[in-house]
């Protein structure tokens, strides 16, 4: 007995319709009606899409604004904390009549000389330990020792032996620079892979060009974080340092500043300060960028 199958229920379908419509969808819409499709940005993109200066500007204008509102609404006393704008008439004070630009260069001074002994120091010793381990038994326990000693609380040994002129700063200033460099510098060297100096032997290189070619540069990295840290604990030093019977400088205009409770002036120093810093860091960053052209690293997104 044959079974005959009933035809299937087509039902007419609008050409307009394509086959793989969903059926909810109506047979014709009108062009006009249909919305229009933007293309989505990411919020990465958008964010971008900022000027970079603006985005990293935006948190301090805050800041000095809301500063400047506390002191105008009487919240932040003046001999508490003076307002910027009476610190933006100070700065310019100084700088009309000459005194902030004459400390701005004895202490600039008093950095680039500490910086260039603490520094020849910290990386002769750190070459010395790091390519040799008799250098090491001889020259790393001791400066790990001398490390471990607070440099500020050398400060009345500094008096006694050098005197209260310029040798006890500038003296203080290259003891901080010479530890970072030392440490960052020796990590540095012993930090290149094994097996680049493996390579380097088997292909014939002789010691001095093992150190040239291969060791120095691995250790260029570590050498210029080192320069950066090393920047930062010499302004710190100098801070030290000039309250050191200074006469000029300007730690000696904050030592003025405290006496006569001048807020407003302890604060310009404290942002020349900060700008030297911030002027020396850039430096050394274009420098990093200069020298280490052959390590490509990550930039973030």
């Amino acid at each position: 007995m044959s079974i005959s199958k009933a035809p299937p229920d087509i039902s007419p379908v609008s050409a307009d319709i394509p086959p793989d419509a969903p059926p909810d969808v109506p047979s014709a819409v009108p062009a006009a009606a249909a919305p229009e499709l933007r293309p989505v940005v990411p919020v990465s993109a958008r964010r971008r899409s900022l000027p970079r200066w603006l985005r990293r500007t935006t948190g301090p204008l805050l800041l000095l604004a809301a500063w400047q509102l506390l002191s105008a609404t009487g919240v932040l006393r003046p001999e508490v904390l003076a307002s910027p704008g009476t610190i933006a008439g100070t700065a310019a004070d100084l700088v009309t009549s000459g005194q902030l630009t004459s400390a701005m260069a004895v202490s600039l001074q008093r950095v680039v000389i500490g910086l260039l002994l603490g520094g020849a120091a910290g990386i002769a010793l750190a070459l010395l330990s790091g390519l040799s381990r008799l250098g090491e038994d001889l020259v790393d326990a001791s400066v790990q020792m001398l490390r471990a000693v607070p440099f500020v609380g050398l400060i009345p040994l500094f008096i006694i032996w050098l005197g209260i002129g310029e040798a006890p700063k500038v003296t203080l200033i290259a003891l901080g620079v010479a530890f970072h460099l030392y440490l960052n510098v020796y990590a540095g060297i012993r930090g290149v892979d094994e097996q680049l100096i493996e390579a380097g032997t088997s292909l014939g290189l002789s010691r001095r060009a093992l150190v040239r070619h291969v060791v120095l540069p691995g250790a260029l990295p570590g050498a210029m974080t080192g320069l950066r840290y090393s920047l930062a604990t010499a302004w710190l030093a100098l801070v030290f340092g000039e309250q050191i019977n200074a006469s000029d400088g300007i730690g000696f205009l904050m030592t003025q500043a405290r006496d006569f409770l001048r807020t407003d002036v302890i604060v310009v120093c404290l942002v020349v300060y900060a700008f030297l810093g911030l002027t020396a860091d850039i430096v050394v960053r274009a420098l990093e960028r200069l020298l280490l052209q052959w390590r490509p690293t990550f930039t973030g997104q």
